[in-house]
């Protein structure tokens, strides 16, 4: 990911979810914060509810390399935090794509 560094801190997280806006699909729940600057922020939760380990980093795999295809038409200078939800482990890879896309529009973070 070039024009993008991944959200590690809890406090960031936090804030996202408190001053952000949200956008919720079925398998997945997008926040945005607008941030300023000229980079992005990217982070991911998937939580135990999710699946065992190897199932949780096949949804979070998915979901960076859809974030990492579609790069280029976000806006700069956004916080997201991407939550899946339970059926974000069955849902195919199209599915999990056109959700995150059409919930980033809805949010303004993509273009």
């Amino acid at each position: 990911m070039r024009f993008t560094t991944s959200l590690k801190r809890n406090g960031d997280f936090h804030r996202v979810y408190r001053k952000g806006t949200s956008a919720v699909r079925p398998c997945l729940v997008v926040y945005a914060r607008r941030a300023g600057g000229q980079s992005n922020r990217l982070g991911l939760t998937v939580t135990a509810k999710v699946g065992k380990a190897h199932t949780r980093n096949l949804v979070r795999r998915r979901l960076r390399e859809i974030y990492r295809l579609h790069e280029d038409g976000m806006r700069p200078g956004y916080d997201l935090v991407v939550v899946a939800r339970t059926r974000a482990a069955a849902a195919p890879y199209g599915r999990l794509e056109a959700e995150f896309l059409s919930a980033s529009k809805e949010l303004g973070a993509a273009l």
